[in-house]
């Protein structure tokens, strides 16, 4: 028999003797624990549950990326919640306070139907996101946050956001500062003092002879060999004699003994002939006369560059045997071929050549000078690049040359080229745009235009531009340098450090700094040339990380002292926090 006893629930929460007591407690227990169970709620999480690295965040190539390794705590994650996890990066503007989300993910508790990640409710989870913002100046002092849209079921929950990551060092962006001093690519001059020349003359024989024929010594080629020896005695045009060579041949047909003797007869009275033209002008200088008894290296140039037929035969012959008497009977057997060697080869083989070697001694550089200030019309394109580059710092001279080859050689693309080069240099940029561009309008596939329009590229954050100019300036002089600045803005710190070498500036110093190689860096900035504001800038950061504050702390004191603007950036830049405390 079950006795029911009804008890009032006033009754039981009156408490008025033990018994009661206990039922009192045992309600409110079991009530709890079902509103605790099938509570909605989320609880707070904290920095603990969350690594983001690096910590402070960091700029590579215009972007601040980051890994967030997080973990849910056992029994927090609702058996029917989702919650999408959004980095958040705040920071302060003239305008105000300003917020850019990032790339978020979203986990979803063990009785939703979805395709995000699921976290257990008993033990909890782990997880890894990474996050990318662009970035802009004004980031240089800011947070990361994590921000939670959370809810269990249909009801919408509120998860308290979560500070992960304070700052960002943006050493990295110091490139577009560094690019200002950097070297654009200079368009070379050709320019050679002394520069070797050649001249040869060919007095042809007829077939068995050795005999000095009058039209031959009248041929325009003779006639200005000899003339040349003329103007080399008067040393005019700066000309300085070398040697002089007398070389003679017979042809391959016929016996060798007799070829023999004919060449070397043709020798002689070649010989004969220039030393009586030296002596006219009183030349008293060696020939080197010597003699080839059958040419058969003459003749398989001849039948190379010829269209006779069967020459691929006559060829595959002159490989196959090597005796002289061999070659020609077999040749011979080939008769339509032999008849067009006997009358379309073979007489060119019959022939002395005279050569004359000497040295074009050009203007030496105070020459150049003189001529440059005097009237520039008279040199030569190469002469006025050239002379452009002996002003060293004087850019103001050095620009007024380049302007003087665009006036007189309106069509060489360098000398627009090195204007855009000086203009760089002085940071006029639109100034250097145009000069590039009519550069352009004469040749667009000059090399050093194509860098430097990528260098302009680079200066104005234009990466893939940038790219597209320095791809079609790859045989430019002083490509490396130019690679250098590009893979520097592209965060490719150590390809970077390799392209500047042993080149010795700010953008090198750079790269070696963020590719840790503090000893280079510190070499790097001791000898950079005409060091600015910038240097001692990057000197200071140098010092910061190396843990040398005192010379960190003078190293900015000149950067700021060069260039007041750098004090509100160095204010907000972690890698002198240490140094300003």
């Amino acid at each position: 028999m079950v006795v029911r006893v009804r008890v009032p629930l006033a009754a039981l929460l009156e408490n008025k003797n033990p018994i009661m007591k206990v039922f009192h407690f045992l309600f409110l227990s079991a009530t709890a624990l079902v509103l605790t169970s099938c509570s909605g709620k989320l609880g707070a999480l904290s920095e603990d549950n969350f690594k983001v690295t690096p910590n402070p965040l960091e700029t590579q190539a215009g972007q601040v990326s980051a890994t967030v390794n997080g973990m849910f705590p056992e029994k927090y994650m609702k058996k029917k919640a989702v919650v999408t996890v959004t980095p958040q990066l705040r920071y302060q503007t003239p305008q105000g306070l300003k917020s850019v989300n990032g790339e978020g993910a979203t986990f979803q508790g063990e009785k939703v139907l979805g395709n995000d990640q699921t976290i257990s409710y008993l033990v909890g989870g782990n997880y890894t996101m990474k996050t990318n913002f662009p970035y802009t100046s004004e980031m240089q002092q800011s947070d990361m946050y994590l921000v939670f849209d959370a809810k269990v079921g249909k009801k919408t929950v509120k998860v308290p956001e979560v500070k992960v990551a304070t700052g960002i060092i943006a050493t990295s962006e110091l490139y577009k500062r560094t690019l200002a001093s950097a070297n654009a690519a200079l368009a070379e001059d050709n320019f050679q003092r002394i520069s070797e020349q050649k001249q040869q003359a060919n007095i042809q024989f007829l077939i068995g002879q050795a005999q000095l024929r009058k039209s031959e010594l009248q041929n325009n080629s003779v006639q200005e060999f000899v003339r040349l020896i003329s103007k080399i005695m008067a040393d005019q045009e700066g000309m300085a004699l070398d040697n002089i060579e007398v070389s003679a041949y017979a042809s391959p047909d016929g016996g060798y003994e007799l070829n023999e003797k004919l060449a070397n007869k043709r020798q002689d009275v070649t010989n004969d002939y220039l030393q009586g033209e030296m002596k006219k002008v009183k030349m008293d200088a060696p020939v080197d006369a010597k003699y080839t008894a059958e040419d058969w290296e003459g003749f398989q140039e001849l039948v190379a560059a010829s269209d006779i037929q069967d020459k691929d035969v006559i060829l595959r012959v002159l490989s196959m045997y090597q005796d002289p008497e061999e070659r020609e009977q077999q040749i011979k057997n080939i008769s339509v071929a032999f008849r067009e060697l006997t009358d379309g080869i073979l007489p060119q083989l019959r022939r002395a050549r005279m050569t004359i070697n000497y040295l074009l001694i050009g203007r030496d550089d105070e020459q150049i000078l003189a001529q440059m200030k005097n009237d520039a019309s008279k040199l030569s394109v190469e002469e006025i690049l050239y002379g452009a580059t002996l002003y060293d710092d004087d850019t103001a001279s050095a620009e007024a040359a380049y302007k003087k080859a665009t006036q007189i050689y309106k069509n060489d693309p360098r000398a627009y080229n090195n204007l855009a080069r000086l203009a760089y240099a002085k940071g006029n940029y639109d100034e250097a745009k145009q000069w590039l561009n009519k550069a352009q309008q004469l040749d667009r596939n000059q090399p050093e235009t194509n860098a430097n329009l990528g260098m302009l590229a680079l200066q104005q954050g234009d990466m893939l531009s940038a790219e597209n100019y320095i791809a079609k300036g790859a045989k430019a002089n002083g490509l490396n340098e130019v690679l250098g600045n590009l893979h520097l803005a592209q965060g490719k710190y150590a390809q970077a450090e390799q392209d500047f070498g042993r080149i010795q500036s700010n953008s090198a110093a750079l790269a070696q700094i963020l590719n840790k190689n503090y000893q280079a860096a510190a070499t790097t900035l001791k000898n950079v040339k005409n060091a600015d504001a910038t240097t001692d800038y990057l000197r200071a950061i140098l010092n910061a990380r190396t843990g040398n504050n005192s010379e960190a702390a003078k190293a900015l004191k000149k950067a700021i002292e060069k260039d007041p603007s750098l004090a509100d950036y160095a204010a907000k830049d972690l890698e002198l926090t240490k140094m300003n405390k």
